[in-house]
Order: C-alpha cells, then structure tokens, then sequence
C-alpha cells in the first residue's frame, strides 16, 4: 500500500512538470516573446583588427605611444589606470629619461602626508608610482560627472565582453537615435545626462563622445589624427594596459609547442629503437 501511494505521488509530480512544460511551449509557440528596444537597436561590436591580435601578435610601441598620448590628452580627466606605474612605459619604447620628464610632468601630483603638519599634501610623481587617480574618491568623481563612477582602465579590455572591439566601438559609436526606435518604442527616451550609443548594452551611455573631432590629439609622429585613428590607439593601448607581458606570453607558448613537437619526435624515435627487433 505504501509503495502504490508513492509511485501515485511521484507520478502526479511528473505529470505537473509535464503540464507545466506543455503549457510553457504552447504558450511560446501561440504568443512568441517580443524583443526589447535594447534587443533589436543593440548593435554588436565592429570588427578591429590589432597588431597585438593572434598567437604571433605583437606590440606596435609607435601606436602604443600615440594611444598613451590620447589617453593622456583625453581620457586621463575622468578614467584612472591605478595597475600601471610610470616606469611601465618604458615597455612601449620610452627611455627612462623620457618617463622621468613624463612622471614629473604629470598633470596630477602624487598624494602624500607632509611630514612636517601630518596634513595631506602633494609630490612630484617619480617613475616608481602608480599614475594617480583623477579624483580623490568615488564621491567626488560621482560629483563631478553626475553621479556616474567613471571606470578604471587598467582591465577594461579584458572586463568587457567583446574586449578591444567592444572599446573601439563605444568610442566612435555616438549617433542621434534611430528614428525606428520612435515608431516602434514610443516610451523609449534618453534620459537627460546620457548620450545614445547603440553599442552600450543599454542603449544610452553616461560618457559623452570623448574623442569628437579630427585633430583633437596633435600626434608627435605626424600620424593623421582622425576620431578613428584617435580611438583605435587609445583601444590598443588599453589593450597593452591589461596585458603588457602579451609578447612574452606569446614566446614562451610558441617556445613549449617547440620543446613539445621534439619531444614527440624524440619519444617515437626511441620507441622504434626499442622495438626494432621484436616481430610482429
């Protein structure tokens, strides 16, 4: 008896699941889910091609520098790359005299104690430092940019789906909504303090076009500065920031393929010695 009452308890939990799972496809099939607005208008990333890019990739120190210089000129106002120091550029091809000039130069000095009052004060940056944050806290960046946290860049590449790409793509991605977001959406709106940008998931990004107009960065190489020229340096450069050991990863891949073919090459090589005589 017992063991007729729990198979009818069991069968009537099956066939629940069952009902509730017919129900659910009926329900798919008759009155299909509608996009969102974001579904339909987001746009996935532009194709970007690097020098970094494949298991061969390599750094273009020459773009690397440009990126830095648009970083420095644009980006350094409002976003932080707290995991490099100064004396890190010397691997994308400057000499330590050129970081020394850089660090001293910098705009934002570094935050000390004099020790003298114990107050809070400043100091020239030396190569060993960090390159200091913007603004002294989340606060006070939220304040000055109304009320959004502008992002460290230091991973960025790596902390966004669709990566160096994606960056590029947000960068030169600003546009007037698509008038078929009116027709279809009619309660859709960019709230005010934010910019369209169909690349952004959500369709409206806090950060306004940054770099917008060609000749904004002077390059002291005489590259021609163009919005995406500007972009995709500043892209490649973060891309640098988040992995700047790239090229040594690269060797010491290629080098263990290397050791790993020979030693295949090796171990067959002995196995047919030590099995020459023996008959099959």
């Amino acid at each position: 008896m017992v063991r007729f009452f729990s198979w009818l308890v069991g069968a009537g939990f099956v066939g629940a699941l069952l009902f509730a799972l017919v129900s659910s496809i009926s329900g798919l099939i008759t009155e299909p889910p509608q996009p969102t607005v974001t579904e339909e208008f987001h746009k996935e990333p532009k194709p970007l091609s690097l020098a970094s890019d494949g298991p061969f990739g390599k750094y273009d120190n020459q773009q690397l520098q440009r990126g830095f210089q648009v970083y420095k000129e644009v980006c350094a106002a409002c976003h932080s790359i707290d995991l490099v120091h100064f004396r890190d550029l010397e691997g994308i091809g400057y000499n330590k005299a050129e970081v020394k000039a850089i660090a001293d130069q910098w705009v934002i000095e570094q935050p000390t104690i004099n020790p003298d009052t114990g107050e809070a004060s400043t100091r020239k940056n030396l190569p060993s430092d960090p390159f200091p944050r913007p603004f002294a806290n989340d606060v006070a960046a939220r304040a000055a940019n109304n009320n959004a946290l502008p992002p460290d860049l230091s991973l960025i590449v790596k902390a966004r789906e669709g990566g160096a790409a994606y960056i590029h793509s947000i960068l030169t991605g600003y546009e007037k909504p698509d008038p078929e977001i009116a027709k279809k959406y009619p309660d859709f709106e960019v709230l005010e303090g934010l910019h369209y940008n169909p690349y952004f998931p959500s369709l409206a990004i806090a950060m306004a076009q940054q770099i917008n107009s060609d000749g904004q960065v002077q390059y002291v190489d005489g590259t021609k500065p163009t919005i995406d020229q500007m972009s995709t340096d500043v892209t490649a450069f973060l891309v640098w920031t988040a992995e700047p050991k790239l090229e040594a990863r690269h060797a010491a891949g290629m080098a263990a393929v290397i050791f790993l073919l020979i030693f295949c090459f090796l171990t067959w090589g002995a196995y047919k010695n030590v099995w020459r005589n023996v008959e099959h």
